[in-house]
């Protein structure tokens, strides 16, 4: 059906009147749509995790925090209070609801195995363990424990870090710790660069 402007209103009008004279109040619908959409939420701050600039975002959500309760995210927004971006968000920052709310986002680990045309997904417990299996196996078979004079070196060069923009530093010290423990001389942070 195809309506002209005219008729688009003619048709509001008669509804609305219909409804009027049927008795319908329509004060409490008014008074919903006033309202803001945050205005129940739980403000949750966090990071946005796009680049090294770490920019401060409040997360909106919705939810009494029961125990099977999902909480939903309804809003995200930068945090006037935060002194690095103090309120503004980049184009990416600003998109972190869609981000969130994605449909294609990946929730658990997921392997493609050798030869394989697919990926699976697989357990939590199951990818720390072929992580540090791999880790491992890597590390015994290209461990260097002197160079060609015969000094000291115990390094492993086949093995390398790249650590993210919003590790906290306690995360990055424990970062460090670990991989210099196995001898990892090619550590890198995606905030230097």
């Amino acid at each position: 059906m195809s309506l002209s402007r005219r008729q688009f209103f003619k048709v509001g009008l008669s509804g609305g009147a219909a409804g009027l004279l049927f008795g319908f109040d329509i004060k409490p619908a008014l008074a919903q749509s006033r309202g803001l959409k945050i205005a129940r939420t739980t403000e949750t701050h966090s990071i946005c995790p796009y680049c090294s600039v770490s920019c401060g975002v409040i997360i909106h959500t919705l939810g009494d925090k029961a125990k099977n309760v999902t909480p939903q995210v309804v809003h995200v927004e930068g945090d006037p209070d935060d002194p690095i971006n103090r309120g503004t968000l980049c184009p990416k920052g600003a998109s972190l609801y869609h981000d969130i709310l994605n449909d294609r986002r990946l929730l658990k680990p997921q392997v493609r195995r050798p030869g394989s045309d697919h990926w699976e997904d697989i357990p939590w417990d199951q990818a720390i363990s072929e992580i540090a299996r791999h880790v491992k196996k890597t590390r015994d078979e290209t461990f260097i424990e002197t160079d060609d004079k015969g000094n000291t070196v115990n390094r492993c060069e086949s093995i390398a870090w790249n650590g993210g923009c919003t590790d906290t530093n306690e995360i990055n010290y424990l970062i460090v710790k670990t991989m210099r423990s196995l001898g990892v001389c090619y550590l890198e942070n995606q905030a230097r660069v």
